[in-house]
């Protein structure tokens, strides 16, 4: 099996070591906090096996440094992580694989300045790492075949389902989609229409049903390209278009209600709130089977009678 190092022991470092000590790959942790590692140790005391914790690159035995892929998954700013993939390049072995788990960052923002640019790749990977099937796969034009190649044989066997765009955008698709979404959302609240628990009643129980099972073009595709046709025609001059951040949203930010670590947001997060997200996250695995299941054609559905196909 191939020898994983991940650089960045936050909640995205520790998921994503938790993923791949699952698919018995020998993995290695780096992080210059003792603080991190020392909570990375908690994270992984009640398992069998964890990954080897260092606190610097300088720090890891010899035999690592022909590890099959590096991934970086420190916080998201562009200099901190030029500066960590400069480092990765000169300590590590050419034919090794040099990955980032920006959700966000260009590829080519982050090659600009390495010597072997045809060795690196974005995997965006979504929390929590170890539950989430979707990994995004993002090459850049100086990306080598033989390294997009090796990436994915590696994730789809560990049991990741790889999502390869053609082009390296901004946000690649699932932050696009989901701020496309987001930014109605926010306007609905901004227009006075719902308040942002209507509004997730409708998401969590319409919406997020039917994508748990069927992705949105093969669920246009069973309702009928026309009839979404017929409806965008005079929906979209009606939908949100701002350039800008939802005032509700701002707002929200400028009063240091930041959500979950502030204690509020637009709900209030008691023990009650907390309890419930830590419930919602112990049924991930049965929701991602439900949709390998849909997928794979194991969960046959009839169409005329299909909840996927209504609306």
């Amino acid at each position: 099996m191939e020898r994983i190092v991940v650089i960045g022991a936050g909640t995205m470092g520790l998921r994503i070591c938790r993923h791949f000590i699952r698919a018995s790959h020998p993995v290695a942790l780096v992080d210059p906090s003792a603080e991190a590692l020392e909570k990375a140790q908690e994270f992984f005391s009640g398992t069998h096996h964890g990954p080897s914790l260092h606190s610097s690159l300088q720090d890891l035995p010899q035999h690592w440094r022909d590890a099959g892929i590096i991934i970086e998954a420190v916080p998201e700013n562009l200099d901190l992580k030029r500066r960590i993939i400069a480092d990765l390049e000169l300590y590590f072995d050419e034919s090794t694989t040099i990955a980032s788990n920006t959700s966000g960052l260009r590829t080519a923002e982050l090659t600009a300045g390495m010597i072997y640019p045809d060795r690196f790749v974005i995997t965006h990977f979504f929390n929590p790492a170890d539950l989430i099937p979707a990994v995004e796969v993002v090459p850049s034009d100086a990306t080598s075949t033989e390294t997009v190649e090796r990436i994915t044989r590696i994730l789809e066997t560990s049991g990741k389902k790889v999502a390869r765009l053609a082009a390296d955008i901004p946000g690649f698709i699932a932050n696009r989609l989901q701020h496309a979404m987001l930014r109605e959302c926010f306007h609905l609240i901004d227009s006075g229409v719902a308040d942002a628990e209507t509004i997730d009643i409708v998401t969590q129980y319409s919406l997020g049903v039917r994508l748990a099972l069927i992705g949105p073009l093969l669920q246009r595709d069973l309702n009928g390209l026309d009839i979404h046709l017929n409806i965008a025609r005079y929906l979209y001059p009606d939908l949100d278009a701002h350039q800008e951040p939802a005032t509700c949203l701002v707002k929200k930010v400028d009063n240091g209600d930041l959500g979950r670590k502030t204690g509020r947001g637009f709900y209030e997060w008691d023990d009650a709130q907390r309890e419930k997200i830590e419930r919602i996250e112990h049924l991930l695995p049965t929701l991602v089977n439900m949709a390998s299941l849909s997928q794979d054609g194991e969960n046959e559905t009839n169409e005329e009678n299909s909840p996927c196909q209504n609306g």
